[in-house]
């Protein structure tokens, strides 16, 4: 790519990354992003994928790599006690405690179920009208395949 002076897109390095390599569940967790913070900065670790990590005096904030294959998302009512955070706490941190949250890619809304509220399903034949319609299509047919086939 150098000598024809080309560069990847980032589509390109998605697909080569992919193809050239593996996921290994033992490897330690991919750092995108590690911020110095100021004496006087609060940070709350766990939320976005951002954790502390103590060096000396200094403190830094961690933003891991995500794992799109373990990305995953949750219905929440309105009417959670405690909100998304509450939930988070009692129905995902116990089953994967390294999970976080993607506040940016949060929605907050309400979902209004069309069909559910609206549709009307129409009624289901009987037997006896599905088997009418059988023989009758069979009658209407009679005789054809051996005309097709030309079988005496």
């Amino acid at each position: 790519m150098k000598q024809l002076d080309k560069k990847p897109s980032a589509s390109d390095k998605k697909i080569i990354y992919k193809a050239v390599s593996w996921r290994d569940e033992t490897a330690p967790l991919v750092i995108a992003k590690r911020t110095k913070l100021k004496a006087n900065d609060f940070f709350e670790p766990g939320y976005d994928g951002a954790y502390l990590e103590q060096d000396g005096k200094d403190r830094y904030m961690l933003e891991y790599e995500a794992d799109s294959d373990l990305r995953d998302t949750e219905q929440v009512p309105l009417t959670e006690p405690g909100g998304i955070e509450a939930f988070f706490k009692r129905e995902v941190l116990p089953h994967a405690p390294d999970a976080w949250i993607a506040m940016d890619a949060t929605k907050i809304g309400y979902e209004i179920s069309f069909a559910r509220y609206f549709y009307k399903p129409t009624p289901l034949r009987t037997l006896y009208q599905i088997r009418a319609d059988i023989l009758k299509l069979e009658a209407q047919t009679d005789g054809l395949l051996h005309k097709i086939v030309g079988a005496e």
